[in-house]
């Protein structure tokens, strides 16, 4: 049974959703699941908009059968050859062995890497190139490392409809609803959209900046991404959202405290500073426990706030394992512009405020506040004045 939805004229959305999966990727959690989008485009020639993961090819193809009815499909784009969006081009080719394939060079090279053999059905275009379907004509725009060296995206002069690849996607099943004008986004897709982008696309803010600056040349009236909703209206509200992350400015001033802890003592100095700087009159505050949040979602609310405290335990004379990883994590996906502050826990050999800094200080344009507080073993009364002037360095550094 089919389950398609129109887009605009002429445009239909033939995706699917997929509630099983438990980690894209294979790391990142996806308690909300995952949309798999592909467009069909019905012109005087027929046009998919790349395919589908193999989890929802099943049903991919029966939206696409019942689309198209009596026709043929005389062209697919590929914009990105991941496989959770390129899985399905065999499938293609053996129900349309007519179908031209239109896509990069390298994303050609990419097909025969992934064991696809397209023969002489493909047409390789570049930045700028134009290709008419009827009265719909299209200009593909390159988008090197957004977030493959391959992928491009496809701009419809005639409609405004941006097909962006894997730029403007998000986490999450779409239950139905394909707008983001029949969804609170605020409410329900703000979290899975800036956890998609920081872990996935993250590392490459540059690259986005670029490809912001090429469509701010566009008269975009849609935008149609591979996960997530398609925008039709207030696109500049996620365009902002994608503007900061890529230019790793904070969307919000406040503090994120993220903490290691053995047996509860470096959790316990974590709620003294959470409350020391509520009281001072910063409640924009959020607390996590390394080692019980997946590093994906620390990521994400690291890109959301101006401040990150590092509370961390010493461990075999070296940083806590979880809070090492997730500064690892931190660097390689090129987080900058933050302030941060440390707190440092050991019982006989406190090392870790130490390590932690250097980690820090490897990373691009971030600020390490002088106040630093050492606790040996667990924080008592002596401590106190130490944690207020940390508090007090925070919000300070706020100003």
């Amino acid at each position: 049974m089919h389950c398609v939805r129109e887009v605009t004229e002429d445009l239909y959305w033939v995706g699917g959703n997929d509630r099983r999966l438990e980690l894209f990727e294979n790391i990142h959690p996806i308690p909300e699941g995952i949309s798999y989008n592909s467009y069909l485009l019905l012109d005087e020639k027929t046009v998919l908009f790349d395919t589908v993961d193999w989890s929802i090819c099943r049903q991919f193809l029966e939206n696409i059968k019942w689309v198209l009815g009596d026709r043929d499909l005389d062209y697919l784009v590929i914009n990105h050859m991941e496989p959770d969006h390129a899985a399905c081009i065999d499938e293609i080719i053996l129900r349309y062995p007519n179908v031209k394939i239109v896509c990069t060079n390298k994303a050609f090279l990419f097909m025969n890497q992934f064991g696809f053999h397209p023969g002489d059905r493909v047409i390789q275009v570049k930045e700028g190139d134009t290709m008419s379907f009827g009265k719909h004509e299209v200009m593909f725009i390159a988008a090197p490392m957004v977030h493959w060296p391959e992928v491009m995206v496809t701009f419809d002069k005639t409609n405004g409809v941006l097909f962006s690849a894997d730029a403007f996607g998000t986490f999450g099943a779409l239950n139905g609803k394909l707008f983001n004008d029949e969804m609170d986004f605020d409410r329900d897709w703000i979290v899975p959209a800036r956890r998609y982008y920081t872990n996935i696309v993250g590392k490459y803010g540059p690259q986005v900046q670029s490809l912001l600056k090429k469509a701010s040349n566009l008269d975009i009236k849609m935008i149609c991404p591979l996960h997530g909703p398609v925008w039709r209206t207030d696109l500049e509200y996620f365009i902002d959202k994608y503007d900061k992350w890529s230019s790793y400015e904070p969307e919000e001033k406040g503090v994120l405290i993220v903490y290691g802890s053995m047996y509860g003592s470096t959790e316990a100095a974590a709620e003294d500073l959470a409350r020391r700087l509520v009281e001072k009159g910063m409640t924009n505050v959020a607390m996590y426990d390394v080692s019980q949040t997946h590093v994906s979602y620390l990521i994400a609310e690291t890109f959301k706030y101006s401040h990150v405290v590092l509370a961390g335990v010493t461990y075999n004379l070296n940083i806590y394992p979880p809070m090492h990883n997730y500064l690892i994590d931190m660097k390689a996906l090129n987080l900058q512009k933050r302030t941060v502050a440390i707190i440092e826990n050991g019982s006989w050999a406190p090392r870790s405020g130490q390590l932690m800094r250097k980690l820090v200080d490897e990373m691009k344009e971030m600020t390490i506040l002088d106040e630093e507080l050492s606790i040996s073993s667990t924080m008592t009364e002596e401590d106190a004045d130490s944690m207020d002037s940390l508090a007090d360095s925070i919000i300070e550094s706020m100003k």
